[in-house]
């Protein structure tokens, strides 16, 4: 341990002015450039007293590890005062042996940072983290209401109404529509049968008249009202999170007039469905629509605004783009020894996963192809992560380059893939001995 002190102390100090801090639910301690820690408290007035004892040491950059969500507060408040805040993985700083304390791993995170051994991670602009918050806070709530759902088809159950097995969904217009009137007293099958869609009549009437034979026990009854009103008012939470988010994109959109749009995608339950102008604004905001892009609509185009902005100069190129979200392969080597080496998988790389995964049954789409041939040899998981590349790509060439750029270069590997397949095609065929002709229509 003495050699390896020794060895740290040797290396050139390369800024003096920068300062660690441990951070905590009650407590902050800080070091600038490794010297004595300071503690203050960690409410409001213990936060501006630490910036302003920064500012003192003319403190010009500070490093804090992400423990939480304790070091958004500090984190604020030098960025409002013209400090760089670098916000380090846990992992990446390990205290050597015998240095655990609080006051000891701020002093490690200062000598660290002042001899520039730290990199700090993604940590998007005000504007973009208050519409993650908004958006995070609306995922919880389509959570919370999920539980609900769950309690109403178990309040169905016990009272024998079979209508989730024979409906896709109890919240869908039908399955509301009948538990609304269930829930207000209703209780023969014909009258609840015309609260259902054409549809549905058309191809489920008879199993659907036997499901809604019921037993009706009041204590299921009053456990399908309250689940019922549970939801309702998760839903109206929702619509209020809806509100906030179309605001915030309403206010981020640029004046300019927008680009081109494609035609509207089909959006998941889950979805807002009273922003009408939203695939507009997230299309002033990027410069671009991406929902031209396969697998992405204007709700996933918004999941990925709130988690990593539009701004992509915070990544020197689409490598460390894809790297950054855990999409890529990552390999480990010392000396001859080379393996695979597991990233971690942040929010928007699994945005990208849930996108890929629609692409299973895209007909007519080069992803789709892609995503099949790679299911086919390497499985379903490698698959969907592959393709969560191949649009995270997309997406930051689409901010980067345009998509005149994107489109030649979806072309030009469509080209590519069939040429590969015409290839295989035939050297299948002299393998059999068949002799294949080419049509025109077919190249």
């Amino acid at each position: 341990m003495q050699s390896r002190m020794k060895e740290k102390d040797s290396l050139p100090i390369r800024n003096s002015h920068v300062a660690g801090i441990d951070v905590g639910s009650q407590k902050m301690f800080a070091s600038v450039a490794g010297g004595s820690p300071k503690i203050f408290g960690s409410c409001t007035a213990d936060l501006r007293a630490l910036r302003d004892w920064l500012a003192e040491q003319k403190v010009t950059s500070v490093a804090m590890e992400a423990t939480g969500v304790y070091w958004l507060c500090l984190y604020g408040l030098l960025e409002e005062a013209g400090m760089e805040a670098l916000v380090v993985n846990g992992a990446h700083v390990k205290s050597l042996p015998g240095r655990k304390s609080d006051m000891q791993d701020c002093q490690w995170l200062a000598t660290l940072h002042s001899r520039g051994l730290l990199r700090s991670g993604f940590v998007p602009t005000s504007e973009i983290r208050q519409l993650r918050d908004y958006q995070r806070l609306r995922s919880d709530l389509v959570t919370m209401a999920s539980t609900h759902v769950q309690h109403m088809q178990k309040a169905l159950e016990r009272l024998n109404l079979k209508i989730h097995t024979v409906i896709s969904s109890v919240i869908g217009v039908s399955g509301l529509g009948m538990i609304q009137a269930i829930v207000s007293g209703e209780r023969n099958p014909e009258a609840l049968l015309k609260l259902c869609d054409e549809q549905i009549l058309e191809k489920k009437e008879g199993a659907l008249r036997k499901a809604l034979e019921g037993n009706w026990q009041p204590e299921h009854l009053f456990a399908l009202r309250l689940a019922l009103e549970a939801w309702q008012f998760y839903q109206g939470q929702i619509e209020q999170c809806d509100a906030q988010l179309g605001a915030r994109v309403a206010a981020l959109a640029k004046d300019e007039p927008a680009p081109p749009l494609a035609p509207k995608k089909e959006l998941r339950n889950n979805a807002p469905r009273n922003l009408p102008e939203l695939q507009k604004h997230l299309a002033q905001i990027y410069g671009a629509d991406l929902t031209r892009i396969p697998g992405l609509n204007h709700y996933t185009a918004l999941l990925l605004l709130s988690e990593v902005g539009w701004d992509m100069s915070r990544w020197g190129s689409v490598k460390q783009f894809t790297a950054g979200l855990g999409v890529a392969p990552a390999t480990r080597q010392s000396g001859n020894r080379k393996r695979n080496q597991k990233r971690h998988m942040g929010r928007a790389g699994r945005i990208f996963c849930l996108a890929a995964q629609s692409m299973a049954s895209a007909k007519k789409s080069w992803l789709g192809s892609f995503y099949r041939r790679i299911r086919a040899t390497r499985g379903g998981p490698v698959a969907v992560k592959a393709t969560a590349r191949k649009l995270a790509q997309l997406f930051y060439l689409t901010l980067t380059k345009g998509w005149d750029y994107v489109e030649q270069g979806i072309a030009e590997y469509e080209k590519r893939y069939r040429e590969g397949q015409i290839r295989r095609l035939n050297r299948l065929a002299r393998e059999l001995g068949i002799t294949v002709g080419l049509t025109t229509s077919t190249l």
